[in-house]
């Protein structure tokens, strides 16, 4: 105990150098999704596997046929051989920060900002996903060896490349490094606490399939009063799959779309419901006032257990200023697919492109972005023991139980560690949910990130003891 508080102390002395070391990493724009910043990815990288190196770990930047992927391991002198042994997984890739224009500070300038209240925040992309997330993991590393000169468990860091595009390099990486990766279990740091003063484990992700259409009409743009009226119009014809997707109670109207869906467990929706949260509150947060969802059941239901189909993008056409009278020839649109249960994202997919394909004219083609894939929902037993410690080390530090929850987000990798690596991800995290992660103007609150580096302390050393 003696050692623990040392740490602690540690980790809240250097928290200044603990933010800088943090900034440094969120200045890097290493967006993933663009090959015009593969060189900033291989650069955020780089300045993971320094720090982890500076720190005694054997680390390095594996090339993959994307983004690197920072892999880095630390066994204490004399260990044991039964000592535990935690994965450790974040990802420094981060999303577009367009649209640039409502950005109130640059957004790979982190900035920190205290309000009437006396909150202070950090903005900047990434600082709350991922980066602000995976090192508090680096920092409560750092406070162990600093303070002690070593680690209390044996660790290997797991930091990806692409979670923001779909992590396509993540399960041939796996398969290919399965017993260097095996550990006794793994933590992701990715996740929400219930509140700001309430810490949470999140035992429920939904999965995720992402599709791109492309509706095509006529061979070329047509002058809309040469060919308006006989012409069929792509934008047309794509609004009405659009307007297709959802019956009047919220449902998808895919078919099959459902397959693999349960019923919420009874005592489950009950300890949902002892949360006491507010629907109201949740929506009028972010200007709205009705849930848009399936009729019957509440937000932390549609969010933690129902599947979504929705919309992130439609183009086609004229948009720049002023008027062009034209009929596009192509109309254009993104959907991703929010899945729960057993659904399988193979099947979602292609019952969605039969769907599409059934509601396309004579006059249309529509093709598909080809992609495929996606990853299932995961789901982690409550009694499980290593979230059972984890849940006493977060009381430890904040007071208060751990709430067991669930989370409307993707983390694929937390499926593939169970089915590729044969262990169970426990996932801690400390954002919350006005961070505005894929936003402008994300955010992570500094108290997040100060509890975060010490809760892992807390939680590498109830491992530890």
């Amino acid at each position: 105990m003696t050692d623990l508080n040392a740490v602690l102390d540690t980790a809240t002395k250097d928290f200044d150098n603990s933010l800088e070391r943090l900034f440094r990493l969120v200045r890097i724009p290493s967006i993933s999704t663009d090959p015009a910043h593969a060189e900033d990815c291989a650069k955020a990288a780089q300045a993971i596997v320094d720090d982890l190196r500076a720190l005694g770990f054997e680390a390095e930047a594996r090339k993959t046929p994307g983004r690197p992927m920072v892999v880095a391991h630390y066994t204490p002198k004399g260990a044991a051989r039964n000592m535990p042994h935690f994965l450790f997984y974040g990802h420094y890739d981060v999303q577009p920060a367009d649209p640039l224009n409502l950005w109130k500070t640059a957004p790979f300038e982190p900035t920190v900002r205290t309000d009437k209240a006396g909150i202070a925040r950090m903005y900047g992309r990434g600082t709350a996903d991922d980066k602000g997330q995976l090192m508090t993991f680096v920092e409560a590393a750092r406070a162990w060896i600093t303070t002690t000169g070593s680690l209390p468990i044996k660790a290997t860091f797991l930091i990806e490349g692409e979670e923001e595009s779909g992590s396509p390099s993540l399960v041939p990486f796996l398969k290919a490094n399965r017993k260097e990766l095996s550990c006794d279990a793994a933590f992701v740091c990715d996740t929400n606490m219930w509140d700001a003063k309430t810490p949470a484990i999140t035992t429920r992700l939904r999965g995720l399939v992402h599709e791109e259409i492309t509706i095509t009409g006529p061979s070329i743009d047509l002058h809309s009063g040469m060919y308006g009226g006989p012409a069929m119009n792509p934008i047309r014809v794509l609004s009405k799959v659009i307007a297709a997707l959802h019956d009047k109670n919220g449902k998808v109207t895919i078919p099959g779309f459902y397959d693999g869906v349960a019923d919420l467990p009874k005592a489950t929706k009950k300890q949902w419901q002892s949360l006491k949260f507010s629907d109201a509150k949740f929506l009028k947060e972010v200007g709205l006032k009705e849930p848009a969802g399936e009729k019957g059941k509440s937000v932390l239901e549609q969010i933690w257990a129902r599947p979504t189909a929705e919309v992130n993008g439609i183009w086609g056409g004229y948009t720049g200023v002023g008027t062009k009278t034209v009929l596009p020839s192509e109309a254009h649109a993104k959907l991703t697919f929010r899945l729960v249960g057993r659904q399988d994202p193979e099947k979602v997919l292609k019952a969605f492109q039969a769907f599409v394909k059934g509601l396309i004219p004579r006059d249309c083609k529509v093709t598909f972005s080809g992609r495929g894939g996606g990853s299932p929902a995961t789901e982690i037993p409550e009694d499980n023991p290593v979230i059972a410690k984890s849940a006493k080390a977060l009381k430890d530090e904040f007071r208060r139980d751990a709430v067991l929850m669930g989370s409307g987000g993707s983390i694929p990798i937390c499926r593939f560690f169970k089915d590729i690596l044969g262990m169970d991800a426990i996932l801690v995290g400390f954002g919350l949910n006005d961070d505005a992660i894929h936003s402008p103007n994300e955010k992570y609150n500094l108290e997040s990130y100060r509890r975060g580096i010490r809760s892992w302390v807390r939680i590498m050393g109830e491992f530890g003891a």
